[in-house]
């Protein structure tokens, strides 16, 4: 069984503050989801939905690469 806390809803709360993923993003971009994942001992999947999440919120911006996403941040995230 995982030690992860859960939030009031019920879903797991993020093991990485969205500073430390953005941080990481910035160190590598373009960064690809792997690179992420793997910076921050997570799963693929999981560093996904967080960038996902922040190119919503308009704090990272995508490219397709070949078959792969390289996310890097926004002007307004560099600010």
């Amino acid at each position: 069984m995982s030690g992860s806390e859960r939030d009031e809803r019920g879903r797991f709360s993020a093991k990485h503050s969205d500073d430390e993923v953005l941080d990481t993003v910035r160190k590598h971009g373009p960064a690809g989801t792997t690179d992420v994942a793997e910076e921050l001992g997570i799963k693929r999947p999981s560093a996904d939905y967080r960038l996902r999440q922040f190119e919503t919120d308009g704090k990272v911006e995508s490219k397709m690469i070949g078959n792969s996403l390289a996310w890097s941040l926004t002007p307004e995230a560099e600010a």
